[in-house]
């Protein structure tokens, strides 16, 4: 990032100037304008990894929440193209949707798909209606985003993963230092998975249909006999490899045990091995 380092202090200056100042300003949108290309070619990340570990850019994050300020409430059209019907949308106005070309080598099949402005999708990208990547997301080559799936804000995901149908992933703004969720390559997410509160989860992890995770729920390794948690000064961390299924765990006091109950834990229950790379090998026809 430091070749960006006057853009950064500029964002920062900006960030910080009174509202009405801020709109009196003639060089903002100019400034915000050069910060969202960066954003759009995956130039500037919301977080990258450092030394083996993820950090935070907040500053990236504080250009976004300066495009928020900037913009004004706007109405846009998409006109009709061939067989496909128009829409129109209500925006801030530099927040528009992504300008997405052939020449961006992403494939999102028709059927009601959005990216917005300030998201990146790296060639070869493939996108099943509908889903939807939110500003700030970063997502890698090869990936698949399936139906009913969403890239959260500032979310990033790596290199050929696989987002099944109804995945949710978490998106984060505020605050700023906040770690967004994080999905490193090669990782396989189940239908209807939910990954939420900044929650990593490292290379070629399976995350199995239906699974939660976020930061108030510890996720109990079989294998290795531990706990997984977020603690004050980490986010929850999914190690590399793990198989993670959705679990219980009983509830103690006579009541519960009166009732039989029990609380949804995740468990991993296994780490990745050739029997799971089978079960999991994408179709490279589909890409």
């Amino acid at each position: 990032m430091s070749s960006y380092e006057s853009l950064k202090q500029e964002i920062l200056t900006l960030s910080a100037t009174a509202a009405a100042e801020l709109s009196a300003n003639p060089d903002a949108r100019r400034i915000f304008g050069e910060f969202k290309r960066l954003l759009n070619s995956g130039a500037v990340r919301a977080a990258e990894k450092k030394d083996g570990a993820w950090v935070v850019n907040a500053w990236v994050k504080q250009g976004i929440l300066l495009g928020m300020r900037l913009g004004r409430l706007s109405e846009a059209t998409v006109a009709p193209d061939g067989n496909l019907g128009g829409f129109s949308f209500i925006d801030k106005d530099t927040w528009p949707l992504k300008t997405i070309t052939l020449e961006h080598n992403v494939r999102i099949v028709p059927g009601g798909s959005s990216v917005r402005d300030g998201a990146y999708l790296a060639p070869s990208v493939v996108m099943m209606p509908p889903a939807y990547v939110n500003v700030g997301a970063y997502v890698d080559a090869g990936t698949m985003i399936d139906s009913h799936a969403l890239v959260g804000s500032c979310a990033q995901v790596g290199k050929n993963v696989h987002l099944s149908a109804g995945v949710q992933v978490g998106g984060v703004l505020e605050p700023i230092g906040a770690i967004p969720v994080i999905i490193e390559d090669d990782v396989m997410v189940g239908g209807n998975c939910g990954i939420y509160e900044g929650t990593i989860v490292q290379d070629r992890a399976v995350i199995g249909t239906g699974v939660i995770l976020n930061g108030s729920t510890p996720v109990y390794d079989l294998v290795n006999g531990t706990i997984h948690r977020r603690s004050a000064e980490a986010p929850l961390i999914i190690p590399a490899g793990a198989v993670v299924v959705a679990g219980s765990r009983k509830i103690r006091g006579d009541f519960a045990a009166e009732h039989g109950l029990s609380l949804y834990t995740p468990v991993i229950v296994k780490y990745r091995d050739e029997r799971t790379d089978s079960a999991t090998a994408l179709e490279q026809a589909l890409r």
